[in-house]
């Protein structure tokens, strides 16, 4: 069994025996077919998972790997709000007529301030400090800006990456850790995706500081499983896991916008069935 797998199991199990139900109160999703979406929730779920021990993918059933990647490097890398710059058909529901979601995600990440140093967006800032300052306190990304939730397609779920950096003794390289921050998940049909790409990016951006990757928490404000997802869930948390797969990223990249899709690759991913046709709410 992967540690992703027995977080997964806690987890879910905690939401479904202690969760909070929204059934009959004001909420805002909807299903494809009208009716409200309701969620057995918990507020402030937090997993830590140690990217020097395994990649974090489930399982339970198969993450797909690469299409995580391909959404990380979309908003961080090419800092796209278009879907036309995305393999992979996820945002198409939040998309106008032009693929564009507004100024939402990758567009926050494309914007450039101005520092003591000159104009950099959020990305460029973040690998600038982890080079010249890795101590410093101050190493993190914001996409929820208010001033422009107006003009977003869907506000930002994971908003927030904080950088931080130690050293383990008796290594020469300095260790990078990351919290994520997250107002909202859908468990069922994000928790694991977001794990996955997060870490990806997380060690993305230690192999060009040279830096080795060590842990991400994953803060969860709203973990929710929608009501039409329990029998899903419940099945799911059910069947037999694997060990962790292995994972390989291109150790001569130094540049963090030279990754490509072809950098990365997952091998020995013994997993369970997939889950097909989730229903999501919107």
């Amino acid at each position: 069994m992967s540690y992703a797998d027995t977080l997964f199991i806690q987890m879910c199990n905690n939401i479904i025996q202690n969760g909070y139900s929204t059934e009959g109160e004001k909420v805002r999703p909807k299903w494809p077919d009208g009716q409200y979406a309701y969620t057995i929730k918990q507020f402030g779920v937090v997993n830590r998972y140690d990217l020097s021990k395994e990649f974090p993918a489930l399982t339970l059933r198969k993450t797909y790997v690469k299409s995580a990647i391909d959404e990380i490097l979309w908003i961080w890398q090419k800092k796209s709000n278009n879907i036309h710059d995305l393999k992979s058909n996820i945002w198409d529901e939040w998309a106008d007529e032009d693929g564009s979601i507004g100024k939402a995600y990758g567009y926050q990440l494309g914007v450039k301030h101005q520092y003591k140093e000159g104009m950099m967006d959020q990305v460029d800032r973040v690998i600038y400090d982890l080079k010249n300052h890795p101590y410093s306190r101050r190493i993190l990304t914001n996409i929820y800006v208010h001033e422009d939730l107006h003009e977003m397609n869907l506000y930002p779920c994971a908003y927030s990456m904080t950088f931080n950096v130690t050293q383990k003794q008796g290594h020469d390289k300095l260790t990078l850790n990351a919290v994520l921050n997250q107002r909202s998940q859908d468990i069922l049909a994000a928790n694991n995706w977001n794990v996955v790409q997060y870490s990806v990016l997380l060690m993305m951006i230690a192999q060009v500081c040279d830096m080795e990757a060590g842990e991400l928490l994953h803060v969860i404000a709203d973990a929710h499983i929608y009501d039409r997802h329990i029998p899903i869930i419940k099945e799911l948390i059910q069947r037999p896991t694997y060990p962790a797969p292995d994972f390989w990223m291109n150790p001569d990249i130094k540049n963090f916008y030279d990754f490509t899709l072809d950098d990365f690759k997952i091998e020995n991913y013994q997993a369970g069935p997939q889950v097909k046709n989730i229903p999501i709410a919107i």
